[in-house]
């Protein structure tokens, strides 16, 4: 059964590079494309004060975190929990370079060691909406998922809004709820629903004349934008 973590990191400003921390980790699992609430949530103590920038974002405060545990001490049962497991993420660049910088600083391997695979919903989006806003609260407007309580970034509830949008760009229609105990339950606590989809028919919907017209104007835009350089255009030359 495939697990899913979607993971989301609060930090005391934009460059790991440049020494700054990780203050907050948030993770949340999902079996079989369902949350199972199996979460982990970390604040830490990262040792500096967050930029004023950072803490208009995310409102943690350096007296807050003063009496919280270091990376280090955590290190280990995060681990542990992603052990195997397929990465979400978006943005995994900015992430990543965070845990692969507190994860060298003692002397640990870098992060995708320890994981199954790392998935960038940005990447994805982007893909998926070219030319559009796709931070997390566009996509949750763009998708409809509820972002009404996220007045301040924080790396628990951005991972629950990120499963959610995590599901909605990868077109599962099934809602997002922790299983129940039941008899008969597989592995991980879930209940186990079979579903014969062989008569199940999938119409062919076209794209009508305005779909299209809309759709030759957004290459041209993205056209425009690389100086003529997009791969249609070369291939069309050639």
């Amino acid at each position: 059964m495939s697990r899913l973590i979607i993971l989301d990191t609060e930090t005391t400003g934009l460059s790991a590079e440049g020494g700054d921390r990780i203050i907050e980790i948030g993770c949340v699992e999902m079996l079989a494309r369902k949350l199972t609430g199996n979460n982990k949530h970390f604040y830490l103590n990262p040792e500096r004060d967050s930029h004023e920038d950072a803490l208009r974002i995310h409102g943690i405060s350096n007296e807050f975190l003063k009496d919280k545990p270091k990376f280090a001490a955590v290190v280990d049962e995060l681990l542990d929990y992603l052990q195997g497991a397929e990465i979400i993420i978006h943005n995994a660049a900015f992430d990543v370079g965070f845990l692969n910088k507190e994860l060298e600083r003692i002397g640990r391997p870098g992060f995708r060691q320890f994981v199954g695979g790392i998935t960038d919903t940005l990447a994805m989006a982007k893909e998926m909406y070219p030319g559009k806003r796709n931070s997390l609260d566009a996509l949750c407007d763009r998708l409809g998922v509820d972002n009404s309580g996220r007045t301040l970034h924080g790396a628990l509830l951005d991972a629950e809004l990120l499963a959610d949008v995590y599901i909605n760009l990868t077109r599962g229609q099934n809602p997002l709820l922790v299983a129940e105990d039941t008899e008969d339950q597989a592995p991980g606590g879930l209940t186990v629903v079979p579903t014969d989809l062989t008569g199940l028919l999938l119409p062919v919907v076209c794209a009508t004349e305005q779909e299209l017209r809309a759709h030759d104007e957004v290459l041209a835009q993205i056209d425009k934008a690389s100086g003529g350089k997009t791969i249609w255009r070369t291939f069309a030359v050639a």
